[in-house]
């Protein structure tokens, strides 16, 4: 795969260079033809053959596994709506709940987004800020395809031009931490 487009949020290109000369090799050795096996079943596209995103999610795990990088998970509490009542009657226990990254190395967090668009949205504003705050990210990376490559996926792949345009849009908040955003295609 290549690098077609990037972007820098909140000064995201100060991430450490041999961290991202080492999350570039890992985007350029992923093969992208062999992810290629999703047969469509929508309307528009019966039969054609498209990128399957759990495949090529399964192929960067191989890439950034093979290099150290790891999962991390980390729990949460999860408090019920009872939790929210003045009188505190109705209140249950709360449940056990996590939050994961993709990948985290040395600081760096990177999550790699074939999902639905809000998930892209989410990484940025909550997910990243709150491994931040527990101490376990500096900073982050969010891999997601550009526009040309979800032509050949699923409808509703979020894009990297779309993106990047709301980012700019919805300006600097005090919950930024500084995420560079690789645009890539097949």
């Amino acid at each position: 795969m290549i690098i077609a487009a990037e972007y820098s949020f909140s000064n995201g290109c100060a991430i450490q260079k041999t961290l991202l000369q080492e999350v570039e090799d890992i985007i350029a050795v992923v093969d992208a033809l062999s992810c290629k096996t999703k047969k469509s079943k929508e309307k528009t596209m019966k039969g054609k053959m498209l990128y399957s995103p759990t495949d090529l999610n399964n192929a960067f795990a191989q890439g950034f596994e093979s290099k150290g990088w790891r999962k991390k998970r980390v729990s949460i509490p999860q408090p019920t709506i009872a939790d929210h009542y003045r009188s505190g009657y109705l209140r249950k226990q709360m449940r056990p709940a996590y939050r994961e990254i993709d990948f985290l190395k040395e600081r760096l967090g990177i999550e790699v987004q074939f999902g639905v668009y809000q998930s892209m949205v989410y990484d940025v504003y909550v997910k990243f800020p709150i491994f931040r705050n527990l101490g376990y990210i500096d900073a982050g990376i969010e891999i997601v395809p550009v526009k040309s490559f979800t032509d050949e996926m699923s409808t509703s792949v979020p894009y990297f031009e779309r993106f990047v345009w709301e980012l700019k849009a919805s300006g600097v908040v005090d919950i930024d931490i500084p995420v560079l955003i690789f645009g890539i295609d097949a």
